[in-house]
């Protein structure tokens, strides 16, 4: 089966740059800011849509929608009210032209043989415009409430489980038939009634040594959440050299947050009062989800990255906070690392962020946007 070619990261002194922008959908009620100061919105059909349809309009190419089975409470109620991704993701793309959009799926919710049958349905509404975004699953409270956590052992082990998983699903995505026997699954003469004819990229967010070499052997994209330049290039060193091991050939996606306003005073001012209505308790409890994890990989780290008092780190390398020339110029230096192939957004607003983005960021790239 032919692949088609991806865009072409790494430029040298004589070209300009060119990559790919994106939108990290907001799935759960109210995005990534847990504040009751913050907007407050759910994460329904109809805002999901019409933000990947103004998106394609700013020449948006990506978007990612995440998956969660359970929020964090607190007054704001946060992740409470969560859609799931890859119905929606095809409701989306069967009203859009344009953008990819990759669907996370969590490897313990639903068998590999079931996501491929979904994908092959998908990109025959919006053929080669559908992904899957694999995640293994490390939030014991998700899955125990539906009986399907495994044991804390499976921290441990997830990358193994997800191995056998990917597997397979690439074969029934490649070739719509697949045997494999191995510990977690078993599968004899599967077969999916018709396979995808275009290819379905696929990406993981794995950010330990382990997750990379699982991404590198499966992935077209490794979403990774390095918050400064040393950090995307230890991410890119080590996704490249895993990924030339296997032969293979792995892009980066990363993301940042966006708060905008009509001076980088004002944008400040917005973040203090986002973090005046911080929903503590939501917060608490995110962090106490990510300790459950012991085994030292991307969820510690996130665990010790949350302040339990602030919604939004000001001085954080992840957030993008000014004004709109401020938010250009820290998207061009991203950009001007190099290596980075797609630029995933949030927005504390997904309404005014992402229109004010388009009209009076966007014009201020000095890079190409890859389509």
């Amino acid at each position: 089966m032919s692949r088609p070619s991806f865009t072409t990261t790494f430029t040298t002194t004589a070209r300009r740059v060119l990559m790919r922008l994106g939108v990290f959908l907001p799935t759960g009620n109210n995005g990534w800011i847990l504040s009751e100061t913050a907007p407050q919105y759910m994460p329904t059909f109809a805002l999901n849509q019409g933000i990947v349809s103004r998106a394609e309009s700013f020449g948006f190419s990506l978007g990612l929608g995440m998956i969660s089975f359970r929020g964090y409470g607190g007054s704001t109620e946060h992740w409470d009210y969560t859609s799931e991704p890859v119905t929606q993701t095809a409701a989306v793309l069967a009203t859009t032209s344009s953008m990819t959009i990759f669907a996370s799926v969590g490897v313990l919710s639903i068998h590999p043989a079931m996501v491929a049958r979904m994908a092959a349905t998908i990109n025959d509404v919006a053929p080669g415009r559908f992904g899957i975004n694999i995640t293994t699953g490390w939030h014991r409270a998700e899955y125990a409430q539906m009986g399907m956590w495994p044991g804390d052992d499976y921290f441990g082990y997830r990358y193994d489980y997800a191995t056998e998983y990917a597997t397979i699903l690439r074969e029934l995505l490649e070739t719509g038939h697949c045997d494999f026997t191995g510990k977690h699954f078993q599968v004899e003469d599967c077969r999916v009634g018709f396979h995808p004819e275009n290819h379905v990229p696929i990406a993981a967010a794995g950010a330990s040594e382990r997750g990379r070499r699982f991404a590198a052997q499966f992935a077209d994209y490794n979403f990774t959440m390095a918050k400064d330049t040393e950090g995307i290039r230890a991410a890119q060193a080590q996704i490249h050299a895993a990924a030339g091991e296997n032969g293979r050939d792995v892009r980066i996606l990363t993301q940042r947050s966006v708060i905008l306003d009509d001076t980088d005073e004002l944008a400040l001012k917005r973040i203090e009062h986002i973090n005046a209505g911080a929903d503590s308790v939501a917060l608490a409890n995110q962090k106490g989800h990510y300790a459950v994890d012991s085994s030292g990989t991307s969820s510690a780290a996130a665990e010790a990255s949350i302040a339990t008092y602030q919604a939004v780190d000001p001085g954080s390398a992840s957030l993008f906070a000014g004004s709109p020339a401020t938010v250009a110029r820290k998207v061009n230096a991203l950009a001007a690392v190099g290596g980075i192939d797609g630029l995933l957004f949030s927005f504390d607003d997904f309404g005014e962020g992402l229109d004010r983005f388009g009209d009076e960021v966007v014009p201020l790239l000095d890079f190409d946007i890859a389509q």
